[in-house]
């Protein structure tokens, strides 16, 4: 019990100084435990009479622990880092060497911690020399027997360290954002302390504030540890029963606490009116306050970029507008002001170069998104502020909701960020062009919208019209944690989206009715984390849901589709749904309805899908997760009663893309004045510079508009120049200038010296503005423009000049450009002519679409649906693709459509050349495309594939393999998804396919993606693609034109009638095909002169098989002659089987292709086995054909004994279930990865023949490559004399493969090689 002398004064004293007696010590208890209770609710408990007891008893505990002894009190161990030096009787580390060593600065306690024992440091020294900071948590290791690692976070057990502002366990992080303060941004003086509770959480204290639970799970026996890091040199143990560690405890408290958020607290109604809002006079290194702290600029602005960080002198209040007006900007720099607030007192700041580099505490708009601790939390928000200028506004405000809201020209931008803390003070960072700001008074701001249907802004094309729409369904205001919801109950949105990725489940204010549809439109998307949006249905009220983490963990009454997967309470009850909803992008539409017979169909962008599941309950909820790379969504105008007008225009997307797309007839041309070594030709659409190196300006006829590309391809160098290419815009007219020649002070003989009016121009790698350097190393350098290169300029219509170089932007070179500017290009140096390959299509918006043949746009729709119908008429039938099928306007940069749309030209350079089948693939129905030009110039050719995501707004890479989302493509031999290898060896070579070849995809009935070539099925690509999809050409390096062609009736089953062993082949073994001998079409197959094929084909006529055992042309054969090696360029050796194993190909052999057992295939057995050869003879072959495997009965020179004749074995002889003669056992077979061993003389014999074509004779010899079952055989070294040594390639101890099982091979091929 406290005596009445101990009892808590009335009031507090002015002062905090200490006295000697024992009330002193209680009167700085009161003050720190008054100062916690007031910011926390009373998180520390101080005890009057006695400091606190290590057990951490309460003051109803029914006994008290005695005052620690000396021996008692937490120390530090005398065991510590190499550079430590401990004194103050083990209270205080330091770190020696600070200012050339940063680590091995490690120190624990003496002793375990006990329960509810606070371990608190207080730093006393930092050095501003290192990045990174102090670190402190706990350990199980005990020091005595631990060998003390350089910094603590790399010891990899039994360690929990808060480092920053996260948690790190055992090295890795398990926690990013754990508080909102920094271990790294802590000063001098600030304390430090955690404590391991009796339920074992652990906990950290920052100035005595927790921090809330790090981890729920503490080792019973654990150590603390402080790691001097960085900028941290020496700290203090700091003991709660020591007077002077008590008041410097609290003066640190008082320092961290806001004065402002004291005074808000303990205000009395009549307030006064707090000061004016002026600029903190701590500002940036490069940074100045003038004009008595209203205005603040970068001195040097044009020297340096960052360090122009300011904040306001005082916290904003709640609803208070902070707003500036630029003043100065200089145009050398990118990116522009970037505004926001923080909750560092700037008194106590160390400001970082750019605001965005604080990593607590900090929310900040930048460009046109917003971030908070350095992170993306909203990527397209209002505004771009990279395009202000001079004298426009930017300000910022906190509600008293805690949203943050930007204004911009005194607009509202709309909420940017929610639960922002009160007591923030307004941050500018006058970063790259922003040089100077001031603060704007007494500005009539616009009141911030309540979240009403206006919504936040427009966010995206497809955001839908929050005025629009008839539906009374909304997100419902219960959601979890990480979700928001905007727009009046329309838009959802996951905040963090960077640093959290679920918890952000949102559910319809209202059940549906039968019949109608939930929609909604995926507006964003991150590219961070695997897994996207999940929807579905509960029967779950929203007032009765406890939102979990993600909706797949609610156990009842709940339906949801997950990527392919429809799961029912949690557990997959389907997989492979019609659509995958991880495929989706941005813009795609996702819809649910309930039927009236409790059926659940999904709708994709409007399709419906299909059944989903049935027997729903009358009353179900639309919910939608907002899990993984999906962060935003909107409920659209379709929302309500189903209807058949879902399909969104994309006309703007589709008349953009002719900007860089030339056409017959180009538009722009050269202005008739230009240098005088210049000639014009071609009606004014090439130039040419006639002699000499200078003297080369040519100028645009017309002023370009905004966002309008001039671009020019390179036809002639002259090497024995140096320099570049030189290009800009500048305001001098054409015509106000004569040609050098006459009269008038004519053109300057280079571009640097066009000074008479403003000029921007880009030299190798230089941005220069009336010949004065502005900037270096921008984008790609000039000097390494080819023959062929494209060149070209735009200027933006935020005023800035961008230079394009084989279509690729290299970003803003300049800014302020003039409104009526003319490009200009300079002939100079190595660069002798050019001709333009642009146009002004934005003059001409009707002739955006190529001309088409058919303009009959009524019937298209009828043509598709006969065109599905033919193909799934039957289920086996490969459909042959309508001729409405056609590429989409939305392509590649550099591609011309022609012929109604089914021919795409790459006009220009290597790349940029993707163009997409416009309608979705039809199971079964087969999409072909002709090689129509190629161009050899180049390496690499052409890239077949399949997308998933809408390809009307997708905005095309350079090249396909750079699509990173819903990607399947065939590149080489390669398969790639995503970007990423998947499949090696995959089918013939694409990049040797000639011109003519004919090149297909189709989908079969089980989603298996299958790549056909000239009419032959190369098997299963890619397995289970989702559907819809479309299919996607990319006319990369030597592809230059394709022209989309339908087969020829029965081609697509393999039946087309076509040359006999003359086309090309292909060779299925497990899923990876063995490369095609390619050609032209059959009139100029290269296999027509290839004799040694010929030759090889009449001698397996003579041999009289059945044709029914050979697959028919054009599958037929394959040569692997040298010529025929060479040119498909075949390795030697290949893997396959599981696990894979080597086998050699057969070169120097003819191999004639054999049906396999349909029962076989279809088990997927030879996907799974090993490849090997099996020397034979001419009159063993019939025998092994029709018995269908090796084994008994076979004639074979491979069998490890002669076996007798069996005149009776023939057609009749039994199946190969049939069981062997009980008086003998099947003999072995041998076996070789090997055809050099397999087919020697001794193993494979030789027969003469005559030729019937050139009445010559030959020897040859006949082999089977088979398939043979894993584990079946034994491997050994050769038993058969050779002549010559083995392949070299195996070892001799597995060159022999011997198998004594029933059906452990399986007939592949015959082989056949002639001499």
């Amino acid at each position: 019990m406290v005596s009445p002398a101990q009892a808590r004064p009335e009031t507090f004293p002015n002062s905090l100084e200490s006295h000697n007696d024992f009330a002193s010590m209680e009167l700085s208890e009161v003050v720190s435990n008054a100062i916690l209770s007031a910011y926390n609710g009373g998180l520390l408990n101080v005890n009057l009479s006695s400091p606190p007891s290590g057990d951490g008893l309460g003051s109803s505990g029914a006994a008290t622990s005695p005052i620690l002894t000396s021996n008692d009190a937490l120390l530090f161990h005398e065991k510590c880092g190499t550079l430590i030096k401990l004194s103050n009787n083990n209270k205080t580390a330091e770190r020696r060497r600070p200012l050339d060593e940063f680590n091995n600065g490690v120190v624990m306690t003496n002793r375990p911690l006990r329960d509810n024992e606070m371990f608190e440091i207080r730093i006393d020294k930092l050095v501003d020399k290192w990045s990174g900071s102090i670190e402190i948590g706990v350990t199980t290791h005990n020091p005595n027997s631990l060998e003390y690692p350089a910094t603590m976070t790399n010891l990899q057990s039994g360690t929990i360290m808060m480092s920053g502002c996260g948690i790190l366990t055992n090295g890795k992080g398990t926690r990013r954002e754990y508080c909102e303060f920094s271990l790294d941004e802590l000063q001098e003086g600030d304390h430090i302390g955690l404590t391991r509770k009796s339920n074992s959480a652990l906990h950290f204290f920052i100035n005595g504030i927790d921090q809330g639970v790090a981890t729920p799970l503490t080792p019973p026996v654990v150590y603390g540890v402080v790691d001097l890091y960085g900028m941290a040199v020496k700290v203090t143990i700091v003991h709660n029963n020591n007077h002077s560690d008590r008041l410097r405890r609290n003066n640190a408290i008082l320092r961290a606490l806001s004065p402002e958020g004291a005074l808000r607290r303990a205000a009395p109604a009549a307030q006064a009116e707090p000061e004016r809002l002026l600029f903190h006079p701590n500002c940036g290194q490069k940074a100045a306050i003038t004009h008595e702290g209203r205005t603040a600029l970068r001195p040097h602005a044009t020297d340096d970029f960052n360090h122009g960080v300011v904040l306001s002198s005082r916290a904003l209040r709640d609803g208070e507008v902070f707003q500036v007006r630029i003043d100065k900007m200089v145009d050398k720099w990118a990116g522009s002001i970037e505004i926001g607030v923080t909750t560092h007192n700037p008194a106590y700041l160390q400001l970082p170069s750019t605001m965005t580099n604080l990593r607590s505490g900090t929310w900040m708009m930048t460009g046109n998104g917003v971030m908070h601790n350095g992170t993306t939390i909203l990527d397209e928000y209002g505004h771009n502020l990279d395009r202000l200028k001079a004298g426009d506004t930017v300000g910022v405000v906190r509600r008293e909701d805690g949203t943050l809201h930007f204004f911009v020209n005194g607009m509202t931008q709309g909420p940017a960020a929610w639960n922002v803390p009160p007591g923030v003070y307004a941050v500018v960072d006058l970063y790259g062009q922003a040089a100077q700001a001031t603060i704007v008074d007494d500005v009539e701001v616009p009141p911030v919208p309540e979240p009403l249907p206006e919504g936040n802004n427009q966010v995206s094309p497809s955001s839908p019209s929050s005025g629009a729409g008839g539906s009374d369904l909304r997100f419902h205001q219960l959601h979890g944690s990480n979700a928001v919801i905007t727009n009046g109950g329309r838009t959802a949105l996951r905040h963090n989206c960077r640093s959290e990725f679920n918890d952000a489940i949102v559910i319809s204010n209202r059940a549906l009715r039968d019949g109608e549809l939930f929609e909604i439109v995926i507006q964003k998307m991150v590219d961070r984390w695997s897994g996207s949006i999940e929807a579905g249905v509960t029967a779950i009220r929203p007032e009765d849901l406890e939102f979990p983490n993600t909706m797949t963990d609610i156990d009842y009454d709940t339906w949801m589709l997950s990527g392919t997967a429809i799961m029912q309470d949690g557990n997959t009850m389907r997989n492979n749904y019609g659509c995958d909803l991880d495929a989706l992008g941005t813009g795609a539409r996702i819809g649910m309805m309930r039927t009236a017979k409790g059926d659940l169909h999904y709708f994709i962008n409007g399709q419906d899908q299909g059944a989903a599941c049935s027997g729903l309950p009358p009353e179900v909820y639309a919910v939608v997760d907002l899990y993984g790379q999906c962060v935003q969504v909107s409920i659209t105008n379709a929302t309500g009663p189903m209807d058949n007008s879902l399909a969104t225009s994309n006309t703007a997307t589709e008349k953009s893309f002719p900007l860089h797309s030339p056409v017959a007839g180009v538009a722009h041309r050269f202005h008739s004045t230009c240098g005088k070594n210049v000639t014009l030709e071609e009606d004014g659409t090439r130039a040419v510079r006639a002699t000499g190196y200078a003297h080369g300006l040519v100028f645009s006829t017309k002023e370009l508009k905004a966002e309008e590309v001039f671009e020019v391809k390179v036809e002639e160098l002259d090497e024995k120049w140096a320099g570049s290419l030189r290009l800009g815009l500048t305001t001098l007219a054409p015509g106000e200038m004569g040609p050098g020649a006459g009269s008038g002070p004519g053109l300057p003989p280079s571009l640097p010296e066009l000074r008479t009016k403003t000029t921007w121009m880009v030299s190798s790698c230089e941005v220069r503005r009336d010949g004065q350097l502005q900037r270096m190393n921008y984008g790609r350098n000039l000097e390494r423009l080819g023959v062929g290169s494209r060149v070209g300029i735009r200027r933006g219509a935020d005023d800035t000049m961008h230079i394009l170089v084989d279509g690729e932007d290299m970003g803003p070179a300049a800014t302020g450009i003039a409104k009526n500017v003319w490009a200009v290009l300079d002939l100079y140096g190595p660069v002798r002519s050019v001709s333009i390959v642009s146009s002004t299509r934005l003059e001409e918006p009707e002739g955006t679409q190529p001309p088409s043949p058919s303009s009959d746009t009524g019937s298209e729709g009828e043509e598709d649906d006969e065109g599905e119908d033919h193909g799934l008429g039957g289920q086996n039938q490969v459909g042959i693709m309508p001729a409405a099928f056609e590429f989409l306007e939305n392509h590649g940069k550099n591609i011309l459509l022609s012929n109604g749309n089914r021919t795409a030209t790459r006009v220009a350079s290597y790349n940029q050349g993707i163009v997409v089948i416009s309608q979705p693939l039809v199971p079964q129905l087969l999409v072909q495309v002709r090689i129509d030009f190629l161009n050899r110039q180049w390496t690499s050719s052409l890239v077949l594939g399949v997308i998933t995501c809408p390809p009307e707004r997708l905005n095309f890479p350079a090249s396909a393999c750079a699509l990173k989302r819903a990607a399947w493509l065939l590149r080489g031999r390669g398969v790639f998804h995503n970007g990423l290898k998947i499949c090696e060896k995959f089918g013939p070579n694409l990049d040797t396919c000639p011109e003519g070849t004919i090149l297909g995809l189709r989908l079969d009935s089980s989603g298996g993606l299958h790549l056909h070539v000239n009419g032959v099925d190369h098997g299963v690509a890619v397995p289970d693609v989702p559907q819809p999809c479309h299919a996607l050409v990319d006319l990369y390096g030597q592809c230059e034109q394709v022209t989309i062609v339908s087969p020829e009736p029965g081609a697509a089953s393999g039946k087309s009638a076509g040359t006999q062993g003359d086309m090309e082949k292909a060779d299925m073994v497990d899923g990876i095909k063995e490369s095609v001998c390619w050609g032209p079409q059959p009139a100029a197959s290269p296999l027509k002169s290839c004799e040694y094929h010929a030759l090889c084909s009449r001698f397996q006529e003579l041999l009289l098989l059945p044709e029914d055992y050979f697959i028919p042309p054009p599958k037929r054969s394959l040569c692997y002659c040298e010529s025929c090696r060479k040119l498909r360029g075949d390795e030697t050796h290949r893997r396959r089987g599981e696990p894979p194993r080597e086998y050699a190909l057969p070169f120097g052999w003819c191999r004639f292709n054999l049906r396999v057992n349909p029962h076989l295939e279809a088990g997927t057995l030879t996907k799974k086995w090993h490849m090997a050869y099996h020397g034979s003879n001419v009159a063993a072959v019939r025998r092994v054909l029709d018995r269908g495997e090796l084994g008994a009965g076979t004639a074979s020179i491979l069998s490890c004994r002669p076996l007798k004749g069996e005149p009776g074995v023939g057609f009749e002889e039994p199946g190969e279930n049939c069981a062997p003669p009980r008086e003998e056992q099947p003999p072995p077979v041998l076996l070789s990865p090997s055809l050099q061993y397999a087919g020697a003389e001794t193993l494979a014999s030789k027969v003469q023949f005559r030729d019937p074509k050139s009445q010559r004779t030959h020897q040859a010899q006949v082999a089977f490559q088979v398939c043979v079952r894993p584990g079946s055989y034994t491997p050994g070294p050769p038993s058969a004399a050779l002549r010559e040594p083995p392949d070299p390639h195996f070892s001799p101890a597995e060159l022999e493969w011997v198998t004594k099982e029933k059906g452990a091979t399986l007939l592949y091929a015959l082989l056949v090689r002639v001499e």
